[in-house]
């Protein structure tokens, strides 16, 4: 059955509209809802520029580019390059990040501009002094695929557009005698003197230019490799090497020209490419990227876009995310519409394509590749994502999900460390944040079904992980059952209870593939987080190497990653990071009342906000609980597995209400590669994946009307939330297909079938439903009499 048709029957059926009303739903996609600024101000850090879903390139414009050195904290404000609030625009750069805390990339600047060549680039508090031109919103817009902006400065009119590893871009022109595209090899996001290594230039014919650069920063040395064509021959060119401190610049020809010479390599490379313009001509500009050489940037090119038809490219973008936010469709007010489309939106920005059109890629250990069989990918901030992005990607990315592993086992095969990766991109590992997530991804995933990839392989990598004693304190873990704080710097709680979940995971899936020793080995593990848990206080509290608690103990006292007991949090946060054992917690608590009193105490505990002030993430606070950072998105679900599923509700719609909302600044802290939009994406519907590997996912409170989510077989599942408004948040009874259900989550497999999930709502909780022992979610241990 046609899926429109699926989804008018399952959403529209028995809510009476007017025909008018109708008409204009059916006008509306989930396309049209989504807006690209929501997270572009605030702490979101997300970009609005065009490109696919999970496409490699990004062309997006770059409103800051901060010297790192200079201001790390005006650095953080331009992860993704664009902020809102700005009035001047410096350029278009090809790659981005979406919603990190930290940031890199930004490669291959562009700008159009008409008169003199200028190839400063200015600042936000004086354009006039380079290339930067002003904007406004005005003369802005941006949609999945696609972004324009009006260039005040020169009268430009600025589109982009995108396939999976190229941009184009469409140009606009007045009349000028002087029209250019300036190309800057020399920014990047938290840029630094030093940042480019090396870069390269070279002018093939009257159209064509190719090169690359190679940086250090995040990434300890990145390679991106393009080729420009224009649709229109270059009338005079000027390759520009800014660097001052290089002494020797050759014999004769090639250190002594600037203009109309073909190529020029140095660190601070700039080139100017000149043409004339009549008014409102149109000068086109493909830009393709590649991780491995200039002829496979090329190759891109040419297969992507072999045309220059930008409509038809346009057209093909638009095509692909609609496709893909077709897979949960919504039925709710337009505000909930425009938040939910532009959650599933963002959670398709990251992790990206990272191999060229004929699979080759560069490996962790900088050697090309070809993928065999699979799609080879990138960016994949595991400590943010493995929570609810791949969660979300094991419902509506069952066949991406097994190319992502297969990334990731491969990331193990090159590694020298031969572990899984921890946050990588293009071809480098950060080693940023902590724990050995893609362990509880390739488990989850898994359990729920997937296959497609080896398991032995899988499970080899994940053990492998797991016990290299080098890797960041996992010697002392492995050897005492904690890691001390006396003996290993930083974040000593907080990795102690990471690797407790994980190695549940690693449990789960070696019972699943039949490897009983390596199950017993790591459910012992798993129970690891007793041993930093003190009773006393009733906090996870830093230890020493003597098994002593640490006396200078503040359980508001947050720390950084390498600073303190917790990684962006505190104790509060983290002392219900034990997502596979909450029956475990509650017993060290001293039972039900005492964990759901504590429980309401992070929500209720008053706090001095400016001692969160150096945690750059701990933000969209509620009492203690952080939204805007992860070790707390899965707090205000908890109330289920101590009986009161009701309080999870009022909880739920709080932070909704509260730190979620349509605008530039509608994310409370960093959307981290698609995690806090996954989250959103889960809540809205009802239930999240509290612990991933039990393939259970707990029920919170819906806040949309209905919905649908398309399977990947044909099949689909409806939820319907009956009598849901304002006042009606908690939930009176569930029936899935029909029939009263009464537990307090939804099994995977159960929404894999296909059926219907009905909530029904009321203004008052209904304290019986879904509370006694039996009904309430997965737990390790059994809870104490």
């Amino acid at each position: 059955m046609n899926r429109r048709l699926i989804i008018g029957i399952l959403i529209f059926t028995g809510l009476f509209q007017s025909a008018e009303a109708q008409q204009k739903k059916k006008d509306k996609s989930p396309y049209d809802y989504v807006n690209p600024f929501i997270g572009t101000g605030g702490d979101g850090h997300t970009y609005p520029g065009a490109t696919v879903p999970f496409g490699m390139v990004q062309p997006s414009p770059d409103t800051g580019i901060k010297d790192l050195t200079v201001d790390r904290g005006a650095a953080y404000h331009w992860c993704a390059g664009y902020r809102y609030e700005d009035t001047s625009i410096a350029g278009f750069s090809h790659t981005h990040f979406s919603g990190t805390g930290h940031a890199d990339l930004g490669d291959i600047l562009v700008m159009p501009t008409v008169g003199p060549v200028n190839l400063k680039r200015g600042t936000a508090e004086n354009p006039d002094e380079g290339y930067r031109s002003r904007f406004d919103h005005e003369n802005e817009y941006a949609a999945p695929g696609y972004y324009q902006v009006r260039l005040q400065d020169y009268g430009v009119n600025v589109e982009l557009t995108a396939t999976n590893r190229v941009a184009l871009h469409k140009y606009t022109f007045p009349e000028s005698q002087d029209a250019h595209v300036l190309l800057d090899l020399t920014t990047s996001m938290h840029d630094y003197p030093g940042k480019v290594i090396w870069s390269q230039l070279r002018v093939e014919n009257e159209t064509t230019v190719t090169g690359f650069r190679q940086t250090r920063g995040w990434g300890a040395t990145r390679y991106v490799y393009f080729a420009i064509e224009f649709s229109k021959p270059i009338k005079n060119y000027g390759l520009l090497d800014e660097d001052k401190e290089v002494k020797y610049t050759g014999f004769g020809y090639r250190g002594q020209h600037v203009e109309n010479y073909p190529e020029k390599f140095g660190k601070l490379l700039k080139a100017n490419f000149d043409f004339e313009t009549k008014d409102n001509e149109e000068i086109l500009m493909k830009v393709a990227i590649s991780g491995v050489s200039t002829e496979g940037a090329m190759k891109n090119l040419k297969t992507e876009i072999p045309h220059w038809d930008f409509e038809k490219v346009r057209n093909e973008a638009k095509s692909a995310w609609e496709n893909e936010l077709d897979q949960i469709v919504i039925e709710g007010s337009d505000r909930d519409k425009e938040i939910f489309y532009t959650s599933t939106y963002h959670t398709m920005l990251a992790p990206v394509t990272y191999m060229d059109v004929d699979n080759k890629y560069r490996g962790i250990d900088q050697n090309i590749y070809t993928a065999e069989g699979f799609t080879n990918y990138t960016i994949f901030s595991l400590w943010d994502t493995y929570r609810a992005l791949h969660p979300l990607f094991t419902i509506t990315q069952p066949e991406r999900t097994v190319d992502m592993i297969q990334s990731m086992l491969v990331h193990q095969e090159q590694s020298v460390h031969g572990l899984l990766p921890v946050w990588s991109f293009h071809a480098n590992e950060t080693w940023c944040m902590i724990g050995y997530h893609a362990v509880p991804v390739i488990a989850d995933a898994y359990a729920k079904g997937i296959r497609g990839f080896d398991e032995e392989q899988a499970l080899n990598a994940m053990t492998a992980s797991a016990t290299n004693p080098q890797y960041s304190g996992l010697n002392y873990y492995m050897d005492k059952g904690y890691i001390p704080f006396d003996k290993h710097r930083g974040s000593s709680v907080s990795k102690t209870l990471e690797y407790a979940y994980d190695d549940w995971t690693i449990s789960k899936m070696a019972e699943l593939v039949g490897e009983n020793q390596t199950v017993d080995t790591f459910r012992e593990r798993a129970g690891y987080y007793q041993n930093i848990f003190d009773t006393s206080v009733g906090f996870t509290r830093g230890k020493k190497d003597d098994g002593t608690w640490r006396q200078d103990f503040n359980p508001i006292t947050p720390s950084t990653l390498g600073g303190g007991d917790f990684t962006e949090g505190n104790a509060w946060q983290y002392s219900w990071y034990v997502p596979h054992d909450m029956n475990g917690v509650i017993n060290l608590l001293g039972g039900e009342e005492n964990f759901t009193a504590k429980l309401d105490s992070v929500f209720e505990v008053q706090l001095d906000k400016s001692k969160f002030d150096h945690v750059e993430d701990m933000v969209g606070l509620i009492g203690q609980y952080a939204h805007g950072n992860e070790p707390s998105h899965h707090i205000a679900y908890l109330y289920n597995y101590g009986g009161k599923p009701w309080k999870t509700q009022e909880r739920i719609h709080q932070i909704m209400n509260n730190l979620v909302d349509n605008t530039p600044d509608g994310l409370a802290g960093n959307d981290d590669c698609g995690q806090m939009s996954a989250w959103y994406v889960f809540s809205s519907l009802g239930f999240y994946p509290v612990c991933p590997g039990s393939n259970e996912y707990v029920f919170g409170s819906p806040s949309v009307q209905a919905a649908v989510i398309n399977l990947s077989d044909g099949s689909a599942f409806e939820i319907k939330a009956k009598n849901l408004s304002k006042k009606n948040i908690y939930i009176q009874g569930v029936k899935l297909n029909g029939k009263p259900y009464n537990k307090s989550y939804l099994r995977h497999e159960d929404l894999m079938k296909g059926g219907t999930l009905e909530y029904q709502m009321g203004s008052k909780p209904n304290k019986s439903w879904a509370s006694a022992i039996e009904n309430r979610p997965f737990s390790m241990s059994v809870l104490d009499n």
